[in-house]
């Protein structure tokens, strides 16, 4: 079965197609620069691509283009968009009406709008991909995989913020965190390679990108997690400045007379690692300028690493037991130096880095503890995509039986 993963964001598509049950990566591409002058769309199916630089007006145009990728003739992956068995969507925000992927209706659909409240970055473009998806693949099961729905087991104790109750009762106002799909797929990984259950071992992972996440997963089920209401809690990340004293915000306003939209756009799009160091929120920018001796560059590095550091502490904490630290994401899979920095000195808590194996595994799967450490460090590419797939198929399998006893009955 050919299953189709569709990741839409403000101005861009980026997709997978998956063959299922064999977990195989049949093809794969991007729609960039949705409603400028002129977009980019790619295609690649093995060693072949394809790039077209043209117009693609919104996100219902750049879906065509894709659909006329999968069955072209000579390089498509299908003959007719009906062999195409299942769509699977990214949505970013589910609230708490989602604890699992599941297909998608009218009333799941609206639910997803009623979301975009908490997530008007997001889901609006979620929902485009999902209107134009139906157009195109019409006998399609469409299925829907929320970034919240894995941190929906986190407890009231860690979820709740401390402010009136009536804020969470009335207003829905909580911790959700994100990076879900991939915090459940690095932790899932890591169980398989240490020969344990996936229920039976006790995590904290690490996806570290443009934005950053941590999570603390107890027996395979997320209890805490450092992104919060939205996305800029937590980690200092990219251009977000993670954890801040919401009296800053009050300060900025009123000895600035900065309005809560500038506060706004500082916090996500200026701070960071591009506000310390003035430079860039590219780490392989900043480890550069870093060993042309500037000072900046340098400090923005330790101090990403400081705060990752204090997460791991603290929810090694909450676990009791931790079996395992995972990093991912651009940053946790690709720069050795910002997971040598955030384990720095954690040797006595049972953390112990191999140097070696830690500068060797880049861009690939591999264990980075020394032998000696009583918890295992892994680097484990995420694969957010094979996950919605896999979700997906999985769901289509269930509808069948489920078609298959009704029509036995």
């Amino acid at each position: 079965m050919k299953i189709l993963v569709i990741n839409c964001g403000s101005s861009s598509i980026k997709y997978k197609v998956f063959e299922m049950p064999e977990e195989r990566l049949v093809a794969r591409g991007m729609v960039e620069k949705i409603g400028e002058e002129i977009s980019c769309v790619t295609y690649q199916r093995g060693t072949e691509s394809v790039e077209l630089n043209q117009p693609v007006k919104n996100h219902e145009e750049g879906l065509a283009f894709i659909t006329r990728f999968l069955v072209d003739p000579k390089k498509g992956v299908v003959a007719d968009v009906a062999e195409i068995g299942g769509v699977g969507h990214r949505v970013v925000h589910g609230g708490e009406g989602f604890d699992r992927a599941v297909a998608i209706d009218d009333g799941v659909y609206q639910k997803i709008e009623e979301y975009k409240e908490l997530a008007p970055l997001h889901n609006p473009h979620n929902l485009s991909g999902i209107r134009a998806a139906r157009k195109f693949f019409p006998e399609s099961l469409q299925v829907a995989a929320f970034d919240t729905a894995f941190h929906t087991t986190i407890p009231e104790v860690a979820y709740l913020y401390a402010i009136p109750r009536s804020f969470y009762d009335r207003h829905h106002i909580r911790r959700y965190g994100f990076h879900g799909t991939s915090h459940r797929y690095v932790a899932r990984r890591a169980a398989k390679l240490m020969g344990k259950d996936k229920y039976g071992i006790n995590v904290i992972t690490c996806h570290l990108g443009n934005g950053c996440s941590i999570a603390a997963v107890r027996n395979g089920h997320s209890v805490d997690t450092s992104m919060g209401f939205t996305p800029l809690e937590g980690l200092i990340m990219g251009t977000r400045s993670g954890d801040i004293d919401p009296g800053v915000i009050f300060h900025l306003m009123e000895r600035f007379g900065m309005d809560a939209k500038k506060v706004n756009s500082l916090l996500n799009k200026e701070s960071g690692l591009l506000g310390i160091s003035g430079v860039s929120n590219d780490f392989r920018n900043l480890i550069g300028k870093a060993e042309q001796n500037d000072r900046n560059a340098a400090l923005a590095i330790e101090m990403f690493c400081y705060r990752i550091k204090k997460y791991i502490g603290s929810y090694m904490a909450v676990l009791g037991r931790t079996d395992a630290i995972v990093f991912t994401g651009g940053i946790g899979e690709h720069r050795f130096l910002a997971r040598e920095k955030s384990l720095a000195g954690m040797e006595p808590l049972g953390i112990v880095l191999d140097d070696g194996r830690n500068k060797e595994t880049v861009e690939k799967e591999g264990e980075i503890s020394a032998a000696g450490s009583a918890i295992k460090i892994f680097v484990i590419p995420t694969d957010e995509e094979f996950q919605i797939a896999f979700d997906t198929y999985e769901f289509s399998c269930d509808t069948k039986t489920a078609t298959a006893r009704t029509t036995s009955s």
